[in-house]
Order: C-alpha cells, then structure tokens, then sequence
C-alpha cells in the first residue's frame, strides 16, 4: 500500500487546524499540524512534507519570514498560503517571495483539497523521472546549463537553485530561444490564468533569475529585454 501524502499544516487557530486536518485525513493525505513558525520549520524537516499549507498570522513569526526560510532550502515543496489576509498586495507578495497558492480565509474545504490534490499532481509531473543531470536533457546558453529532466541549473559549473517558478520561467524561454513573449504572455503561461497578480510578477521573477545567471544583471545578455514588447532568451548568450 503506497505511503500517504504528508502535509504541513501551519496555522495557530486549532479550530482551523483541526479542520483543515479532518478535510486532509478524510481525502487520505496524512496531516502534520504546527501551531507556530518555529514549530512548522522544525517538523518540515523532521516530517520531509509533500506540500504546505502554512497561515500569515503566527504567533511567533509572520507567516512571510517562514516562506522566507523554505524559499532559501535546497528541497523544493508546494506551498500553498491560507490567511485572512485578503489584501492584492499581501498576496502578490506572497507569491513573488515563491508560494505556489494563495487562499483567503474563510474558505471551502472541498475547495482546499482541491487545490493541494492540484499542486502535488503539477509538482509530480514536473519532476517525475529526475534523472542525474549529467544522463538528462541539457540546455545550454553561454555558461548556463539547464536540466529540464533534473529540475538543475549550473552556471560556470555551479549549481544554482532556483525556486519553481523561476526555474519554470527559465525553462520556458530556453526552450523557445529568439522568441519575444510579453509579459501577459509569459504570466498565464507560467502562473495561469486563475492566479492572484498580474504581469508585473513577471518583472521580478526576471530580475531574480538574472541576478543568478547573468555575469552582469544590469547588462543581461542571456535573458534580453525587447522595449515594449516583452523578453526573449538570447540563444548566443
């Protein structure tokens, strides 16, 4: 019998926790719940989650300083935010800081399953079958090599780690090298049309991908951009 899909659930509120715990148990995912930031980055490692759900309104920390801390680990999990905060800005932010969701309280439970079968499901198929990189497909742009199999990039032989959706945002353009996309183009292609933002969450993935691979990211060579247009990945580099 296949092991169940761990979760972490993060949220100081225990009616709500237990909630969300029941809806995860009922749907046979195996719910881990932390009633503070601290406490949730202590089970992440302990418990290696699938996916997590983690709340903004900590009683320890904010709920941005522990998307912060998983944004800076080597493993890559689905994170799904779930808070009463309802502002643009306070989501947008989450999702440029590297959440894949964004769900506001009070919310459907069916809804939230929902979302978490989602992710694990995009999250699997985009690394099903990760191969060592060196026995992978290999994109090659100046000094930068990019592993779609492996979900690896290497600049001048470094590992460089890249969040989901920036590594899907490069991975996008290097395998449509010469193309200029817009912005619009590139946000529902990469975010979708269902996501909170707009093409501005472009912007800043760009600029944060350029600042890892570009030898000088004011003056980027690999990922250019077209005045008015969008961006195009420079195959020459």
């Amino acid at each position: 019998m296949p092991e169940k899909r761990a979760i972490l659930v993060i949220e100081d509120d225990h009616a709500i926790s237990n909630f969300i715990c029941r809806a995860l148990t009922a749907n046979d995912y195996k719910a881990i719940p932390a009633a503070s930031g601290k406490e949730g980055l202590s089970l992440f490692f302990s418990h290696s989650p699938d996916l997590v759900l983690l709340d903004l309104g900590l009683p320890d920390m904010d709920g941005l300083e522990v998307l912060e801390q998983f944004s800076d680990l080597p493993q890559e999990v689905p994170t799904i935010i779930i808070s009463a905060r309802d502002r643009e800005s306070e989501k947008v932010k989450a999702l440029d800081m590297g959440a894949d969701d964004y769900v506001a309280k009070p919310f459907d439970p069916a809804e939230l399953v929902a979302r978490v079968k989602a992710h694990l499901a995009r999250y699997q198929r985009l690394t099903q079958g990760g191969q060592r990189a060196e026995n992978g497909q290999v994109i090659r742009v100046a000094d930068v090599e990019i592993y779609p199999q492996s979900w690896k990039v290497y600049k001048a032989g470094r590992e460089i780690k890249m969040p989901n959706r920036e590594f899907e945002l490069l991975k996008f353009l290097a395998e449509h090298p010469n193309i200029v996309f817009s912005k619009d183009r590139l946000f529902e292609t990469i975010w979708g049309f269902d996501y909170v933002g707009d093409s501005a969450t472009v912007t800043v993935h760009v600029g944060r991908i350029r600042d890892k691979i570009e030898d000088d990211p004011s003056k980027p060579r690999i990922i250019e951009t077209v005045w008015g247009a969008g961006y195009r990945l420079n195959a020459k580099g």
